[in-house]
């Protein structure tokens, strides 16, 4: 009896957590513009890169299509001269002569985080004050340099960042993560921001200043950690600068993936939260309704099963225990599929996997505290406290 109420209590918990994280999403300006762009400082992109997938060519041409009145240095950097993404870089170079663009060899690793050790390289080529900062498989819009910068106007904006959405999901294991990062990715970055001000950084894309890359020792001082991203936004928030959110969404396209590789990539996401902020993350399976509501079903069924209740009295519970959890099922769904619909701007049937995700969500949770492993970039590292790497062995023939 009392582990029932329990687990009822947690289920009506975590549907109660679910409706504050929409509620935080709605209200967010999703998409909206900054009708003044007057603020055009001249800006350098650093876009570390390795590799070649048919979405690349896409994801960086998009930098070469900024509508913005301001200077702007694009700089690409890679670790190897035989990487084909080389041939791609000079290329979008050729057809765009009147960009201010270079490709940058990088072969010298200066930590374990190999992306980190591009920027340090890069960083060093910067001609402007204003950066950004990009992940390879980013595509923007054309206006985004110019809605990006706005809020470092204001000397007290130390990083600006935004919202992403995975746009291409081929496959229904990509359409499962889908869930993970246009529903509910942001709407718990929401939820948290609803607490305090926000203290880390989502790496897709970020804007800051060299001042404050400065202040904390340069991207060297980012190359020992996996979450780089969570670093630069940490180190920055703590000297007192606040971190914006951007309200304009921009596209992850990511290569064809299979369930062993978004799987190996929601364990390394898991594993990065968790050695960030250990105790948020270990309460963040309070949200998880299917989960509760699936686990007080079953809870239920085991206890009227081994009292021997008669056939009737079976069914008429079984019945009730179906339907709340059919209703958790069918609430999470709509949340979900507003919430990507909102971040997309499509209405996606790939919602109807949230109850699935959430269901495989508990062993991702758990395996995240069980394992300080992670595959990055084809490298097998360790994650010491703090978040600190370290290597553990040759990289393995498949990545994650």
């Amino acid at each position: 009896m009392v582990l029932h109420v329990i687990l009822a209590a947690l289920a009506l918990l975590s549907l109660v957590i679910t409706l504050w994280q929409w509620l935080a999403a709605r209200r967010f300006p999703l998409h909206q513009r900054a009708a003044d762009i007057s603020f055009t400082p001249g800006v350098t992109l650093l876009k570390p890169l390795k590799g070649l997938d048919p979405e690349t060519r896409g994801c960086l041409e998009s930098w070469f299509q900024q509508d913005y009145r301001g200077p702007v240095q694009l700089l690409f950097g890679v670790a190897a001269a035989e990487d084909p993404v080389c041939d791609l870089v000079r290329k979008l170079i050729a057809e765009h002569p009147q960009a201010n663009a270079q490709l940058v060899l990088c072969p010298e690793q200066l930590g374990p985080n190999a992306k980190v050790s591009t920027l340090v390289h890069l960083e060093r080529l910067a001609q402007h004050d204003h950066f950004i900062v990009s992940d390879a498989d980013t595509r923007v819009p054309p206006d985004f340099l110019a809605q990006v910068l706005q809020p470092l106007r204001d000397p007290q904006a130390g990083l600006v960042n935004c919202f992403y959405a995975l746009t291409n999901p081929t496959t229904l294991a990509m359409q499962w993560e889908a869930v993970a990062v246009n529903a509910d990715f942001w709407s718990q970055v929401l939820q948290s921001r609803s607490l305090k001000p926000l203290d880390f950084a989502l790496g897709a894309v970020m804007a800051t200043r060299r001042q404050q890359l400065n202040e904390i020792g340069g991207f060297r001082a980012l190359v020992d950690y996996l979450a780089d991203d969570y670093q630069l936004g940490n180190q920055i928030a703590k000297r007192g600068y606040r971190i914006e959110l951007c309200p304009v969404v921009v596209e992850c396209r990511e290569r064809e993936q299979g369930w062993r590789e978004v799987w190996a990539h929601q364990l390394r996401w898991a594993r990065t939260i968790r050695v960030c902020q250990p105790v948020p993350y270990f309460f963040s399976i309070l949200s998880n309704a299917t989960w509760w509501a699936t686990a007080a079903m079953v809870e239920s069924f085991m206890v009227l099963f081994a009292k021997g209740h008669e056939l009737r009295m079976l069914s008429l519970q079984v019945e009730s225990a179906l339907i709340v959890l059919a209703a958790f099922m069918l609430i999470r769904i709509l949340l979900a599929a507003h919430l990507s619909a909102r971040c997309t701007g499509n209405l996606s049937f790939a919602a109807v996997l949230a109850p699935l995700k959430d269901l495989l969500q508990v062993p991702i949770w758990a395996l995240a505290f069980l394992g300080n492993t992670v595959v990055w970039r084809g490298q097998r590292l360790r994650v010491l406290p703090g978040g600190k790497l370290v290597s553990v062995r040759p990289p393995p023939s498949a990545s994650a």
